[in-house]
């Protein structure tokens, strides 16, 4: 990893982005592509070390309070965290000041500052994203080589649910032959209303492909799947929307699992309820 002073930290919708890359491995990650113009190794991480003095800057320069969103682009909770903290200096800014948390992650560290979670839940909102695309352990162990099984997530899932934290989780990717099964999605959704998830994100069956980003897929793929790649391209080409052949089969599942279980898959309703902070307590505190 290599350490930078960033400028600003807080984007125009109030998300934002500790670290810069990634160590989790994952063989899909969109991150990599080469629209978002890294100019060193992904798994070199960038750090932007002044992160929690700029967010403090720009929370007291707020008139109103608001949600903060991180983990979209670059996962807060990757390995280098343990030793540097940072995304739990940010947290405990974000719970000092009054605003509210949407956080995503694939890794179980984030159960080291549940009582943060816990706290800025109490006082006006927190919502814990967790992505879950393979149930079975060992395929996991391929896709997604360096973070937390699906098995581990459900535990935080959990976890969360005990503390009274509600939680969204990404059924996303969906890669064509590989984890587009009934057993994949039902054993994922088994997963969702065990642990009473609020909602379940999911943009279809399938995934998508950037120049960048495809190259280290296929990559993967010939180490793990022989002959599979050659698929791929006879199938899709370069195309950037990589529909599973199952879809029509599989979100129907996915729906009428929700439904049954009082579980929102409104997928722009769920990106809204997100960034909603909780009027009651805007009007007490800044009104």
């Amino acid at each position: 990893m290599h350490f930078v002073d960033a400028k600003g930290l807080l984007s125009a919708h109030n998300g934002m982005n500790i670290y810069r890359g990634c160590t989790h491995g994952c063989i899909y990650c969109d991150s990599r592509s080469c629209c978002y113009n890294f100019t060193h190794e992904f798994e070199d991480i960038e750090v932007k070390r002044n992160a929690p003095q700029l967010l403090e800057q720009a929370l007291r320069a707020k008139r109103r309070p608001c949600m903060i969103g991180t983990g979209a682009m670059c996962d807060p909770y990757m390995h280098c965290e343990e030793e540097l903290g940072l995304t739990r200096r940010c947290i405990e800014l974000i719970e000092r000041y009054g605003f509210g948390l949407s956080i995503q992650t694939k890794s179980d560290r984030i159960l080291r500052d549940i009582d943060l979670l816990a706290r800025i839940n109490r006082k006006t909102k927190c919502v814990v994203q967790i992505t879950m695309t393979t149930y079975d352990e060992e395929l996991c162990r391929i896709v997604e080589p360096n973070v937390s099984t699906t098995a581990r997530r459900f535990e935080v899932l959990q976890a969360m649910h005990e503390r009274g934290i509600p939680t969204i989780v990404w059924m996303t990717p969906i890669l064509p032959w590989i984890n587009d099964t009934r057993e994949n999605v039902e054993g994922i959704l088994d997963y969702c209303v065990r642990a009473h998830v609020y909602g379940i994100i999911t943009f279809g069956m399938g995934m998508t492909l950037r120049d960048g980003d495809r190259e280290y897929y296929y990559a993967a793929l010939d180490r793990h799947f022989p002959g599979l790649s050659t698929r791929y391209r006879q199938t899709y080409g370069n195309a950037y929307e990589l529909p599973s052949p199952h879809h029509e089969t599989l979100m129907p599942i996915v729906y009428e699992t929700c439904r049954r279980h009082g579980i929102r898959s409104d997928t722009g309703g769920l990106f809204a309820w997100m960034h909603e902070f909780p009027e009651k307590f805007e009007q007490l505190s800044w009104g």
